[in-house]
């Protein structure tokens, strides 16, 4: 028996070691690109790099210790609350809009009178599959006016919009949003409803219920968590929008604050500054200041959400 125990212990080890080899890998790379930029981030938020030489200035830069002045600058400073106004206003728009389309695809594609689903559902993943960069140099082009089909033909029609208009231009990126991840979210959708027993559909049936109200009364009802996941999702998204803003800035002359994420790159390079202050420091403390505020509107969410949906 000793024997047999040992020779167990053994083998768990042995099976523990191998599973451990397999994770490393994915361990070490999630240290170096997630864990250690997060603590570097949070303790450069702290410093600020001025100029050497005391009372007279000049010198070599030094870092020195800010305590919480960078976050006081970032919550103060207008400019970042404007940017933050227009992700507000992108947001409260455009995830509606993606969430019902992928929603209403979703359930298209899972009625019985669907064909061909393999092929559909190929067609509005593959936007998703496309960089995000990509899609923004080829939207782009779609609303350059000397260029673009699109155009062309609008303007054949009698119309002539500047869709890099700084009264449209966000709603112009919001199209780009929309086109890219309506797919990835109906995927999400999609596998929801295909996890739904088949039971719960005839049982409605034969109670007496229409397709209609097979898709009202039991189909949606039971996809509240995928919907949970796909707005929680695109709400810490929409926060980290980069992207679109950062291809329309040259050709809509976007300022360097128009964006968040806009904003970190031009006050680590020393384009936008916060009460005086820019470099490392405040770019890391504002990244810092919008994750939170991304936490605790997807937190938010989800509170809301757990209390009016339904119980499953």
């Amino acid at each position: 028996m000793a024997i047999n125990a040992k020779h167990v212990k053994r083998r768990a080890r042995r099976k523990a070691m191998y599973g451990w080899t397999f994770l490393a890998p994915f361990a070490l790379l999630f240290l170096l690109v997630f864990i250690i930029p997060i603590f570097t981030s949070a303790y450069e938020a702290f410093f600020q790099v001025k100029a050497g030489g005391g009372a007279f200035g000049g010198g070599e830069s030094v870092k020195v210790f800010a305590g919480f002045d960078n976050f006081v600058a970032v919550a103060t400073a207008p400019n970042f609350w404007a940017g933050m106004g227009r992700v507000f206003l992108f947001g409260i728009i455009q995830i509606p809009v993606m969430i019902l389309s992928a929603l209403a695809l979703a359930l298209l594609l899972d009625s019985i009178a669907a064909r061909f689903q393999k092929l559909y559902r190929l067609l509005y993943f593959l936007p998703f599959a496309i960089p995000g960069i990509i899609a923004a140099i080829i939207w782009v082009y779609l609303y350059t006016p000397d260029v673009s089909p699109l155009l062309a033909v609008m303007h054949y029609l009698g119309l002539n919009p500047d869709l890099f208009d700084h009264s449209v231009v966000l709603w112009s990126m919001a199209n780009v949003t929309t086109w890219t991840y309506t797919g990835y979210n109906m995927l999400i959708f999609y596998a929801a409803l295909q996890a739904i027993p088949t039971e719960l559909y005839e049982a409605a049936r034969i109670d007496g219920a229409t397709e209609w109200q097979v898709t009202t009364k039991v189909k949606v009802p039971l996809l509240s968590s995928a919907v949970l996941l796909s707005v929680l999702l695109s709400i810490i998204g929409t926060i980290q929008l980069f992207n679109e803003p950062a291809m329309f800035q040259g050709v809509a002359g976007l300022p360097d604050d128009y964006m968040p994420m806009l904003m970190v790159v031009a006050v680590k390079n020393g384009k936008v500054t916060f009460d005086g202050l820019t470099g490392l420091g405040p770019a890391a403390a504002l990244s810092l200041v919008m994750a939170v505020i991304a936490g605790v509107m997807a937190f938010a969410y989800a509170m809301i959400q757990r209390k009016v949906a339904p119980s499953e």
